[in-house]
């Protein structure tokens, strides 16, 4: 079985919107946990590290297993990875409902994540391989990008209801109708694909890819709590890690990370703005959530509300950022979220915009401005121009890109938010001791805008299609030594 049959324009936006389901319980499930955090640290006692912990425990297993499920998909089927996926995400998000402690909650994330792993790439190349127009792609994509930010404008609304009326535990039971209605939806409407070829498996990759993204998070966050002595063997690990792969993946005749992707400019600068921007949302909302309920006392249902600024120009410029893209290309929606998330990161380390209503406001509506612009470029340059048969390979980079973004941005702006509070109250030292944290949230701003500008251009294009044809050209040599083998 090859690449998907051609469909019909009604179908594919039916499978357009069973993949679109899966993103929302996943983006879901980020934002309302977010909102739900002090109620979490109230009702199990945990510590700040325990909180970034619950946030990143589900992230970090995502980005690693992200290119694992993004290739088993094209080698196995799109269709089963993602229905198996689907299962695995409901039954995860049914036992976190249940975690009697913080260190089950965190294991259950990392069940719930294993899931997760198996449905955003893996619906994103079923979407790619569905929408073969290059602007009727740019198109689904802005609706994909859609997607977040309607999880952003619904997600802290919906999770501050269910905080306060019912619980933190109940944010999970919403995963479980959406999760068996799309595996339901998927199972009668989504035909099954395959990349042509079948790429196999990588498992010491797969080993060290673990290795540097858990030893690096784990240095990061326990960094203010633990000496030395603990830290740094973590960040030798994920050193030697980082060294291993680039050795090591180059030698493989089929990596999990094909590392000549990278010779491609916008996929190189698609992926490092993808981190920027993702580490960006992560320590955003970590600081916000905190901000708001353990500072201003609001409760959970009005700091949801106090959230919308931000989500609602997410949700209106995401589809606007996927026109754009089909219509001029990635480079105008990258510089509008660069110059706007560098701005809020400003605004808000400089002149403390947290003190003031106004400029509260003025920096969340920023920041949704900035965010909902940079998704579809990402997407969009990370998947155009490589080859179809590694859809799957292409997106889960991008996708692993985005999920390490956030757990790093997690890991960094909580741990420089731990080491400036020490021992006081949220309420004594809370904006200065988050002041390191918004700088480093601008310094992610003008990546994004300086690679945007840099990574869009006529040069940048070139090496696009150069490494494109090198890895089709690479692809016809292994198929035909293949059936000379044969």
């Amino acid at each position: 079985m090859g690449p998907m049959p051609e469909l019909s324009h009604r179908r594919r936006l039916l499978v357009l919107a069973i993949c679109c389901m899966s993103l929302l319980i996943v983006s879901l499930d980020n934002t309302v946990l977010n909102v739900a955090l002090p109620s979490v640290q109230r009702d199990l006692d945990a510590p700040t590290s325990g909180l970034q912990w619950t946030i990143d425990a589900y992230t970090l297993v995502l980005a690693s297993l992200l290119m694992l499920a993004g290739s088993t998909a094209d080698r196995i089927g799109r269709k089963k990875v993602f229905m198996a996926g689907l299962v695995v995400f409901s039954i995860g998000s049914l036992l976190c409902s249940l975690a009697p402690n913080l260190e089950l909650l965190v294991v259950f994330r990392m069940v719930q994540a294993v899931g997760g792993s198996m449905l955003n790439p893996v619906a994103m190349s079923i979407i790619t391989n569905t929408f073969t127009d290059p602007r009727e792609r740019a198109r689904a994509i802005g609706v994909w990008g859609g997607v977040v930010g309607i999880s952003m404008a619904a997600g802290p609304l919906a999770g501050g209801l269910l905080v306060e009326s019912v619980g933190w535990r109940s944010i999970f039971w919403v995963n479980l109708p959406v999760g068996l209605a799309a595996l339901l939806l998927t199972l009668r409407f989504v035909p099954e694909s395959r990349a042509p070829r079948a790429r196999r498996p990588d498992p010491v990759g797969q080993v060290l890819v673990i290795a540097l993204f858990g030893s690096l998070t784990y240095a990061i966050i326990e960094a203010p709590d633990s000496g030395p002595g603990t830290v740094v063997p973590f960040a030798v690990v994920a050193c030697a890690a980082l060294l291993a792969l680039l050795r090591y993946e180059p030698r493989r005749a089929e990596p999990l990370i094909d590392l000549r992707f990278f010779r491609s400019a916008p996929f190189s600068g698609a992926t490092v703005i993808a981190i920027s921007a993702f580490a960006a949302l992560g320590g955003f909302l970590f600081l916000s959530t905190l901000y708001l309920q353990n500072v201003r006392g609001l409760d959970a249902l009005h700091a949801g509300l106090w959230m919308l600024p931000m989500a609602a120009p997410c949700f209106l410029c995401a589809p606007l950022s996927g026109r754009l893209v089909g219509s001029r290309g990635p480079r105008l929606p990258l510089l509008v979220a660069g110059a706007a998330m560098t701005a809020t990161g400003v605004l808000f380390a400089a002149f403390e915009a947290e003190t003031s209503n106004a400029t509260l406001f003025a920096g969340y509506v920023l920041f949704g401005i900035g965010f909902g612009f940079v998704n579809a470029p990402i997407t969009n340059t990370a998947v155009s121009g490589m080859p179809r048969a590694q859809a799957g390979v292409a997106a889960a980079v991008a996708s692993t890109s985005r999920q390490l973004g956030q757990t790093l941005g997690v890991a960094i702006v909580g741990a420089v938010l731990a080491a400036g509070i020490g021992s006081s109250s949220y309420g004594d030292v809370f904006v200065s001791a988050a002041r390191p944290g918004w700088w480093v949230l601008t310094g992610c701003g003008l990546a994004v805008l300086v690679l945007g500008f840099v990574t869009s251009g006529r040069w940048a294009r070139g090496t696009a299609e150069r490494t494109a044809e090198k890895l089709e050209s690479a692809e016809v040599r292994q198929v035909v030594g293949a059936a000379e083998r044969a």
